[in-house]
């Protein structure tokens, strides 16, 4: 920002190194940006647990072998050799992270991070169980009951079993996985399967269901670099504290401020209200026991209380049901802070509010520093062109590459435990192995030979047949007539595609006596 504003942390009480985390009771909220999350967690999670189920030219779909060193998406199988169009993917997805998060800010974290998806998941199962928020802190604060017994352990048992099923389909994506539920009646699973699916089970579990938001708070790095990758045109959620101060109850029938004269404060004198807020909390406040964070800051000359007239009152009227619905337990009103996800959740129950008391929405929104600010605000700014245009480049070589690779490709390693050996007729020998990789779905006939501009001649001519999607190893011996070649000769293998014209030629070297 362009000005410095002094800021002293509140301390009222001393904290722990070690204290527990306060659990966070999100309060159930609809609106458009709600939809969206719920969009995005059924479209995502079922590509996670559709996708293992789909056939593919009667093969699985999606299938990362590791035996077999081979990777299949949707009929493109990708092997080590092709291990630059990993690289490259990997490339895409993080300049992809930082041109979204340019233009839309953490638009990952709040709509398509698997934490935010799952623990939307395990939410919901919570809210089937044990009711609203309300409830649901109130099952808490309350002795150990039958009631309270049944629920908590309804809620674990069905956080058990679907994480269950995540470990399993995770598992699916490495295994065949029809032949994995196949062989699950009978126990007939290897270790490794069992303990991936277990492994990954508890993770989702702990992730999702214990631990929450402070894996996007304490664990996550993204929010801690996420400054780096801001500017003032980045759009984030923020608060019109111009509009919205001083905030406070008041009767019905007061009309917002643009409708009766009052207007939007100058950003000295929101500043002022918002550090009085922070510091003199309201009751509902203190009720929430809002956590500080390095969003919440306070004047150092505030000294004592302000009061407003209903006049005075600008459009926040202090519900705290912005901090209710935050799935990390924060207040937006206290700035842009790290722990945000850009969720949307508090755009939602702010716009629901002012429906209710017949203000305009907009309170808490999507926006920009600039725009916050009256200044103007830009799509397209230098950041932007770069990151676009470079995860464009990418991804155009990408799919020119794996378009254009070669279907077939061919290794020649020589035998290094001799240089040379003499036959019984004193011919000179060579030994090569042969690697042969056919990446097409169909079986290939070749015939490996030699280029005839040589002396050199193959102690058979082998004709073989490489299966669709496999590797064929062959060791072949190279001859020579006595006294043909001395020393070091170079020469190529043809191998041909019987049904398809072209030879592929590798080159390699052949050694015989020096004269």
């Amino acid at each position: 920002m362009s000005k410095t504003i002094p800021i002293a942390l509140k301390d009222d009480e001393a904290v722990g190194l070690y204290q527990a985390e306060r659990k966070v009771y999100p309060r159930d909220v609809h609106g458009r940006y709600d939809r969206l999350r719920r969009i995005a967690v059924v479209v995502l999670l079922g590509m996670y647990y559709v996708f293992p189920w789909l056939s593919w030219d009667g093969r699985q779909a999606v299938l990362f072998d590791l035996p077999a060193r081979k990777f299949s998406v949707f009929g493109l199988t990708l092997w080590p050799q092709d291990f630059v169009f990993l690289a490259l993917l990997l490339i895409m997805a993080g300049i992809a992270l930082f041109f979204f998060t340019a233009v839309a800010g953490r638009l990952w974290c709040g709509y398509a991070c698997p934490q935010t998806v799952w623990t939307e998941v395990f939410l919901w199962i919570e809210r089937w169980t044990e009711g609203d928020r309300a409830r649901r802190i109130k099952l808490d604060a309350g002795p150990w009951t039958r009631e309270k017994f049944l629920r908590k352990g309804s809620k674990h048992l069905l956080w058990f079993v679907f994480a269950l099923w995540t470990g399993f389909t995770f598992v699916g994506f490495f295994t065949p996985v029809r032949d994995l539920a196949a062989r699950l009646p009978a126990f007939d699973w290897s270790g490794w399967e069992t303990f991936w699916t277990l492994f990954y089970g508890f993770a989702t579990w702990g992730n999702a269901g214990v631990l929450r938001e402070q894996v996007c708070k304490y664990m996550c790095p993204y929010a801690r670099f996420q400054g780096a990758m801001f500017d003032r045109d980045t759009l984030i959620i923020a608060y019109e504290p111009r509009r919205g101060e001083p905030r406070g109850p008041r009767k019905r029938g007061l009309a917002d401020v643009i409708a009766r004269g009052r207007g939007l404060l100058s950003a000295e004198s929101a500043e002022r209200w918002m550090a009085q807020a922070m510091h003199f909390e309201s009751a509902a406040q203190r009720a929430l026991d809002v956590r500080r964070t390095t969003g919440a800051y306070q004047h150092t000359e505030t000294a004592a209380p302000m009061t407003a007239g209903i006049a005075e009152l600008g459009d926040c009227i202090d519900c705290t049901w912005c901090v209710q619905v935050c799935p990390v337990g924060i207040d937006i009103r206290n700035g842009l802070q790290y722990e945000c996800i850009a969720c949307g959740a508090c755009i939602d129950a702010c716009d629901q509010v002012m429906d209710k008391v017949g203000y305009p929405r907009g309170l808490i929104r999507y926006t920009s520093q600039n725009a916050i600010d009256d200044k103007p605000w830009r799509l397209l700014r230098p950041r932007v062109w770069v990151y676009g245009v470079l995860l464009l480049v990418i991804a155009m070589a990408w799919v020119w590459g794996v378009t254009h690779r070669a279907p077939l490709t061919v290794e020649v390693l020589r035998d290094r435990n001799a240089l040379y050996r003499t036959a019984v007729d004193g011919s000179v020998e060579n030994g090569y192995g042969l690697k042969i990789v056919n990446k097409q779905h169909t079986p290939r006939r070749l015939r490996i030979s030699l280029a005839d501009d040589t002396p050199l001649r193959l102690r058979s001519s082998a004709v073989v047949e490489v299966p669709a999607e496999s590797v064929y190893s062959s060791a072949v011996t190279v001859a020579a007539d006595a006294g043909a070649v001395h020393g070091r000769r170079e020469f190529q293998f043809l191998v041909e595609d019987l049904d398809r014209p072209g030879p592929l030629r590798v080159r390699s070297a052949f050694f015989g006596p020096t004269p």
